[in-house]
């Protein structure tokens, strides 16, 4: 089992390089409040003074820290392939310094500190972005432990007013890893109730099954107090137990006190204050027991592990390949191939020639697809496409005709206008078809609107569907090819949307040229024919009925002499029917009175520009209402055969003519060889997101192969 560590020790290696927190790897994190020892149980369990030192907050980046047992056999490989100095012991590594040895320790605290202030600033400053370092000694036990920033409550320097969340965001991203085991610092000289490191670790771990307690400064307690019942989880129980440790003072460190002899130290104050607990606690038992947790962990994580990898290795290959190659390195391969890398002549680029036309034949096949309703792809959150086409033509084009009422706008009085107004100077003894046909031609016209508005929302949908296909991998991979495909089909689009307005107009104009009254649907004629030609005497019953009603004298039995008696017209003398065969004229001086003719007056009443409000008589009446029941009737017809035809003429004009000749605009307007290299330069977002996937695709080989090469013996 010792070999599982160094293998996690390989993965954290490979993924590191690319910066990736996809794979969540088992590891301890240490956690625990400013100054409760967290940097001094670290350097106790490497045996060797390495950590920055100070006061206030000295640890503000994380720092994930290898611990890698050497045997001899091991030093001499290392010696002769990694360019290990000889004479060196112990020495470490950092993952930003690659190829860099450091055999004095001073020089990797210096290190250290050097990029947590390129990176954190020289104020106090944190940041969540990790320092790796290897460390080799034949004195450690092989370790993976990530140091954390200390949880402070009051920003100081230039730390900003919300230090405490950010930090508390950096602790929780590390232990909410459910791969982590999670060493929680607390000092012994404060109340363990009070302990903001466990605190987070239960949220984050609610059963500790993963937390192990850490208790720090067992010498610095009060006189008279000790720490067996927190030890033996009396006050808080810990699942993994919890460990006890002395370490340096501030005056050792500043002495410069060896970590072994610190070590012996603590040993002896264990032995002396804790004797029935000596053997587990301490530095040595805690870095076993930690050794011990983290291989156990690792066996649990490690084929769930490398289940992970390999779905990860096989989606990123997937993305890698709708990435497509890279244009330049393909026009390079063909080159060579055809021998002519160092000539200098302008060769034809096939492959980009290919490339062209499959996307454009891609693009054009799921315009139409999206068109069809056969798309592979087919959106579940709205309608689009042909279905939204369907809807238009279907619910709002059918609804905006059905709004458009018949008699909408015409009243009884403009009705008896226009009859009045067909007849001329002559009484009308029938109701004049001049009057019907215009009033059912103005009622048509306003069928055009409609009609031209469906258009109009057809054209913004087959535009719409260009974003649509837009969304395709080799769209977002060549912009200047989709900034250009767009502009063609929107031209297309553009260059048949006059021509299909005029056929709805002419569908219109149809309609009107030709008022057909034996159109076979027009069957109110011939009920109308019927009432016109009822027996006249049936008329004179009915007005008879209707004048004894209202209590006027029967139009039947007129008063003697009514022919020869003026009738008074707005209150003047005069008749529009004299007694005498010819009339008398108005302006006579038998008919003026005296002095009105010397005024020049004319005694003629305006002509009115509409017919005054009154009742209608039983004749007009009928008439109008015979003219409203045959504009209803044609119309129903004309909107019904509107509603049927301007569809057709969208799909015909429009819809199938941009399909049917979407693909060969498209090849005549940007298969070009001198534009191949214009259309085809690669979007900058997509080159570095293709080299993103492949240095992760090539991390997650890297690490399917390492765990690959764990033997079964290893895991038991």
């Amino acid at each position: 089992m010792e070999a599982l560590i160094p293998v996690l020790n390989k993965l954290q290696d490979v993924f590191s390089t690319v910066g990736s927190d996809t794979i969540q790897l088992p590891q301890i994190v240490v956690v625990g409040t400013q100054s409760s020892g967290k940097s001094s149980v670290l350097e106790s369990l490497v045996g060797r003074d390495f950590l920055p030192r100070g006061a206030g907050i000295v640890t503000r980046r994380p720092l994930v820290l290898q611990l890698v047992h050497v045997s001899p056999q091991d030093k001499s490989r290392m010696v002769g392939e990694e360019g290990v100095p000889r004479d060196a012991e112990e020495w470490g590594k950092f993952l930003h310094a690659k190829g860099k040895v450091y055999t004095d320790f001073q020089e990797i605290r210096r290190e250290i500190e050097n990029e947590t202030d390129r990176i954190s600033g020289t104020n106090k400053g944190i940041s969540h972005d990790p320092i790796h370092l290897r460390i080799f000694s034949p004195q450690v036990v092989t370790l993976t432990c990530v140091d954390l920033p200390g949880i402070t409550k009051v920003p100081v320097g230039d730390q900003p007013e919300d230090i405490e969340t950010q930090i508390r965001d950096i602790v929780l991203r590390y232990i909410s890893n459910p791969n982590s085991i999670i060493l929680a610092v607390t000092a012994a000289n404060t109340d363990l109730a009070t302990s903001e490191a466990l605190k987070m670790a239960k949220e984050a771990d609610p059963e500790g099954r993963r937390t192990l307690a850490v208790l720090t400064k067992l010498d610095l307690m009060d006189q008279g107090t000790d720490a067996v019942d927190v030890l033996l989880g009396r006050v808080i129980p810990v699942k993994l137990g919890i460990i006890g440790l002395v370490n340096r003072s501030q005056l050792d460190i500043k002495n410069n006190k060896p970590i072994d002899e610190a070590v012996k130290d603590e040993a002896s104050f264990l032995q002396k204050r804790y004797p029935s607990l000596a053997s587990r606690n301490g530095t040595p038992y805690l870095a076993k027991t930690l050794n011990r947790l983290l291989m156990h962990h690792i066996r649990e994580c490690l084929p769930e592990l490398k289940t992970r990898v390999n779905v990860l290795a096989s989606q990123f290959q997937s993305l890698l390949n709708s990435f497509g190659e890279p244009i330049e390195d393909k026009m390079e391969m063909e080159m060579e191939r055809r021998g002519l890398g160092d000539v200098g002549v302008n060769v034809e680029r096939p492959d980009c020639g290919k490339l062209l036309l499959q996307i454009i034949t891609k693009f054009a096949s799921a315009y139409c697809c999206t068109i069809e309703g056969t798309s592979k792809n087919i959106e579940t959150t709205e309608l689009c496409g042909g279905a939204r086409i369907c809807y238009i033509f279907h619910e709002t084009f059918s609804k905006a005709l059905e709004s458009v009422g018949p008699l909408e706008g015409l009243t009884t009085l403009d009705i008896l206008t226009a009859i009045r107004n067909a007849t001329g100077p002559r009484p009308a003894l029938f109701v004049p078809e001049v009057s019907f046909e215009l009033l059912v031609k103005r009622q048509i016209k306003r069928l055009e609107e409609p009609g031209l508005r469906c258009v109009e929302l057809v054209h913004e949908e087959l535009q719409r569907i260009i974003q649509y296909c837009g969304t395709q991998q080799e769209m977002l991979r060549f912009p200047k090819l989709h900034e250009r495909i767009v502009d063609v089909v929107t031209t297309l689009l553009r260059k048949r949307l006059p021509v299909t307005n005029c056929m709805v107009e002419n569908l219109v104009c149809i309609e009107l040229a030709y008022i057909n009254t034996k159109h076979p649907d027009f069957t109110e004629v011939q009920l109308i024919h019927k009432t016109l030609t009822e027996p006249l005497e049936d008329f004179k019953k009915k007005e008879q009925r209707t004048d004894i009603k209202e209590g006027r004298p029967s139009s039947a039995a007129p008063s003697d002499g009514w022919r020869n008696k003026p009738l008074a017209i707005d209150g003047l003398s005069g008749s529009a029917f004299n007694a005498g065969p010819y009339p008398t004229p108005l302006g006579s001086p038998q008919n003026t009175p005296h002095g009105m003719l010397q005024r020049g007056v004319n005694l003629l009443p305006e002509v009115p520009t509409q017919t005054p409000i009154k009742k209608l008589s039983p004749k007009e009446q009928r008439d109008c209402d015979v003219i409203e029941r045959l504009i209803k009737s044609y119309f129903l017809i004309v909107r019904k055969n509107i509603q049927d035809s301007v569809p057709k003429a969208i799909m015909h004009f429009l819809v199938n003519n941009v399909r049917d000749n979407l693909q060969s605009e498209l090849v005549s307007a940007l298969y070009k060889t001198v534009e191949f290299e214009l259309l085809l330069s690669e979007s900058p977002h997509i080159a570095a997101r293709r080299k993103e996937a492949s240095e992760m695709l090539q991390a997650l080989q890297r690490a399917s192969q390492i765990i690959g090469e764990v033997r079964e013996t290893h895991l038991w």
